[in-house]
């Protein structure tokens, strides 16, 4: 576009921006008059509506456009009970040895008076590089499967004072293979009492949230832009600015070049041709340096309050998932054990069908049971209504079971071979089998024992035909029939 041309529609944008202003302000005058000539009342009327909707704009503008608050870090809960929590699943046959090592590691970190520094990132970000800028002694191994950090590595590293910190460079994440590296990198980040989360540009969505988890524990975290030199000045402010605005929580956001090794074709005067050679970058890491030395200057002292907090938050989630999944492995051995009862109860039973669910005592004691596994208070009111209830679901449904047991049977044609009632007694198994699991799932998510969805999750399982839960029904059917049938013999 020609520069006249450019200066011409400069020209008509000005002409039409000054006609609208000018009409605007025209209207504005009139609006204006026809206000002042009407009554004194209704003066006041309208004007205290307009000022109500003024201040109502006001505020929802100032809604969307204000800064976003600072998240309060995560409180963990006090460590006398999550150890007891911790001691009450060992009783219960849990292997709570990991669990331990984290409490004794909290306490030698705390003892040992020493600054401990992660380095988190995704791979390919330059973080063993940056080790070895901060500490040249450090060697990290390469990995062709991408990443280089395979396990957690602590160094010592001396900032420009003379002070000491360890640095703990942990597994990328994004890894080949990554789950567990990522565990590992997490419960070293925990561990820390300040994070440096590296980037080579901005960040994704899973950088976003890797940030604001670190973030979430109100430990000191440096956000570290690293390969600087790759962008031009004007790049660099944009993107730090960019970060800053996404990680307001980050105590600092720098650029460095933490080196590492480049290759280039170099060609030869000689005889015309090239060859490839590498080099090491000298690394520039001023900037993390003097932040790093800025936030560490407490002392070990001062910055573990925030370090134990987010170890004993990391433990509380671990615990809980221990317990969640002890609880489930508690419930499952409860469930099949008073379905092999229930079998059993079943060959009394005159008519299949005529009532799946006669073993009232039964299912109240499974009730009871798992109430207490869950640590859930329940009335025998509430246990009763729930079991009538019950009744109530497996009669409507008493023709599903019965037809899902008979194909069942032909599925596993060894059952025949037990004589009259097996039918019955396969019924019953299914039947406390899926009244137990929807207990299960229910008590394990309200916290309370809901009548409603647990009958919900209770119709869903009375229907369910999958092959797998109908060959271990069958499996505790025919083997608690065997059993019995000797002592039906020697009676």
């Amino acid at each position: 576009m020609s520069r006249r041309l450019r200066l011409l529609l400069a020209a008509i944008a000005i002409a039409a921006l000054l006609w609208l202003l000018f009409g605007a302000a025209e209207r504005a005058l009139a609006l204006a008059q026809r206000f002042l000539a009407l009554p004194g009342w209704l003066q006041w009327t309208l004007g205290a509506a307009l000022a109500g909707f003024a201040a109502l704009g006001l505020a929802v503008l100032w809604w969307l456009l204000r800064p976003a608050p600072r998240r309060r870090p995560v409180r963990a809960p006090d460590r006398a009970s999550l150890q007891a929590r911790i001691v009450r699943l060992g009783e219960h046959g849990a292997d709570t040895q990991p669990l331990q090592h984290e409490l004794g590691e909290l306490d030698r970190r705390k003892t040992s008076g020493r600054v401990y520094v992660a380095l988190f990132g995704e791979i390919s970000t330059g973080k063993s590089s940056l080790l070895r800028a901060l500490a040249p002694q450090a060697i990290a191994p390469s990995d062709v499967r991408g990443g280089t950090t395979r396990q957690v590595a602590h160094v010592d590293g001396q900032l420009p004072d003379g002070r000491t910190l360890v640095l703990a460079d942990v597994p990328g994440s994004r890894e080949a293979g990554g789950e567990a590296h990522e565990a590992l990198a997490r419960d070293e980040a925990l561990r820390a009492h300040a994070v440096v989360y590296l980037c080579a540009g901005d960040l994704s969505r899973s950088q976003a949230q890797e940030v604001r988890w670190l973030a979430g524990f109100g430990k000191p975290l440096l956000l570290a832009l690293n390969k600087a030199d790759q962008w031009r000045a004007d790049e660099l402010d944009q993107l730090l600015h960019r970060l800053r605005e996404r990680v307001p929580e980050a105590a600092a956001v720098v650029a460095i070049s933490a080196g590492g090794s480049e290759q280039f074709q170099r060609r030869l005067a000689h005889d015309g041709g090239s060859e490839r050679v590498q080099r090491q970058r000298a690394p520039a890491i001023g900037p993390l340096l003097e932040a790093l030395s800025r936030l560490t200057a407490p002392g070990a002292d001062a910055l573990e309050p925030a370090r134990e907090n987010a170890v004993l938050a990391g433990l509380h989630e671990r615990t809980g998932s221990l317990e969640a999944r002890t609880r489930s492995e508690q419930a499952e051995q409860v469930v099949r054990r008073y379905a092999r009862r229930a079998v059993v109860g079943a060959m009394a039973a005159v008519a299949p069908g005529s009532d799946l669910l006669i073993q009232g005592a039964l299912a109240a004691a499974l009730t009871r049971e798992l109430a207490a596994l869950y640590e859930v208070r329940v009335s025998d009111v509430q246990i009763d209504d729930f079991v009538q209830q019950a009744r109530l679901t497996v009669r409507t449904g008493s023709s599903i079971v019965l037809a899902i047991a008979g194909n069942a049977l032909k599925a596993f044609p060894g059952l025949g071979t037990l004589g009259g009632g097996v039918l019955h007694a396969f019924a019953y198994a299914l039947i406390f089998d899926a009244m137990g699991r929807a207990l299960a799932a229910s008590l394990s998510e309200r916290h309370a024992l809901d009548q409603h969805d647990a009958g919900d999750r209770l119709k869903t399982l009375l229907t369910d035909g999958n092959r797998t839960r109908l060959a271990a029904m069958a499996t505790l059917t025919a083997d608690a029939l065997r059993e019995r049938a000797p002592r039906i013999a020697r009676d």
